[in-house]
């Protein structure tokens, strides 16, 4: 018989072992044609299953399979020649770590161990094949995905095993997008509740001002400062001259004649843009919820959608979040120029940097 002291370390050591052995993982598998006449066919399904041995809270953000928003998930090439399509679908305002706080189901998606999930996804809504031509193609999904820790609810990056798929694409090589409406010189609304024009109108008075401001400060300030340094990383002349030119742009816009669309029901994201259609924003579920003003406001990310319009120098979403956005500053300042949400950051200015 064991004694009572014996049999207690047995239960700690026991509960160690599961501890250690409780790791996630995920595997994702990218399946459909191998021969496809007409891109408006070329339609993919991405397959995660739950590998590890514990549930998996895993939010649905934009750029994983996990949504269906027509983004940047797949690295596409043509295997003869290397040559990739060009992107032409949305680009999106997305914070992890305040979708993993949202309540609503739509967030994010939970899998026990060995369970699977499939999504379809119509490549022909994000990506144009006419410059890389016929051939035979790589599709490969992004496998960074974001696990909510129970524990903190926070997210936590994890990778899954990911399998990519070939196919053939003959025929058709772009799909027409229709155009919205022209922009005027008041604020225009699709599904928009009128507590939603004013709450609009109001960001659109705001982001208006932080590019104002934002200009002001560039203009004024021609060397190292905390501020720019922050959130754009080592200064050089030729960086801040390209950070200037965006602001000189947004400062351009007139947000209080852009064409909102609140239709969209994707309750973890803010909003989103197709970067060549110029001055219609379409807002969702965390836009609503966001402070006017500070950081992650609605009108900052007014700010950050505008900054992803080709015509004011077609910024990108290379990382999300304020710790993300310091952090690339610090290790690549040449991304966080083309960083949209460091442009959001350095407007917001919260709290504030000289």
């Amino acid at each position: 018989m064991f004694s009572s002291a014996v049999r207690s370390a047995l239960v700690v050591l026991v509960a160690s072992a599961i501890a250690v052995s409780a790791t996630p993982g995920l595997s994702l598998k990218v399946s459909g044609p191998t021969d496809v006449e007409g891109v408006d066919k070329f339609k993919v399904i991405a397959t995660i299953i739950n590998t590890g041995d514990e549930t998996l809270k895993i939010l649905n953000d934009p750029l994983s399979p996990l949504s269906n928003l027509p983004t940047e998930t797949f690295a596409i090439s043509r295997e003869e020649t290397g040559a990739t399509p060009k992107f032409s679908g949305v680009k999106v305002k997305y914070v992890p770590e305040i979708a993993a706080k949202v309540g609503d189901e739509k967030a994010f998606t939970i899998l026990a161990p060995g369970q699977s999930v499939s999504l379809e996804h119509d490549l022909s809504s994000a990506y144009n094949f006419t410059s890389s031509g016929e051939g035979k193609y790589t599709v490969e999904a992004n496998n960074l995905f974001h696990i909510v820790d129970p524990a903190t609810n926070a997210p936590v990056a994890l990778r899954a095993d990911a399998e990519v798929h070939s196919a053939a694409i003959t025929g058709t090589l772009a799909i027409a997008r229709r155009s919205n409406t022209r922009l005027t010189k008041r604020a225009t609304f699709t599904g928009c509740s009128s507590s939603q024009q004013s709450t609009l109108n109001t960001a659109a008075s705001s982001a208006q001002s932080y590019a104002a401001s934002s200009l002001s400060y560039l203009q004024q300030h021609t060397s190292s400062t905390t501020r720019y340094t922050t959130w754009f990383g080592t200064y050089t002349a030729a960086r801040h001259s390209t950070v200037l030119s965006h602001y000189t742009n947004l400062n351009g816009n007139t947000y209080s004649s852009y064409h909102y669309d609140c239709t969209c029901t994707d309750s973890g994201v803010y909003a989103y843009v197709y970067p060549d259609d110029f001055g219609h924003v379409y807002l969702c579920g965390v836009f609503w919820q966001a402070p006017n003003t500070g950081t992650d406001s609605r009108a900052g990310t007014l700010i950050h959608e505008s900054s992803h319009f080709t015509s004011n120098g077609g910024t990108d979403d290379i990382v999300y979040g304020q710790t993300a956005a310091k952090n690339l500053a610090q290790s690549n300042p040449s991304q966080a120029i083309i960083n949209a949400d460091s442009h959001e950051y350095f407007s917001e200015n919260n709290p504030a940097l000289a």
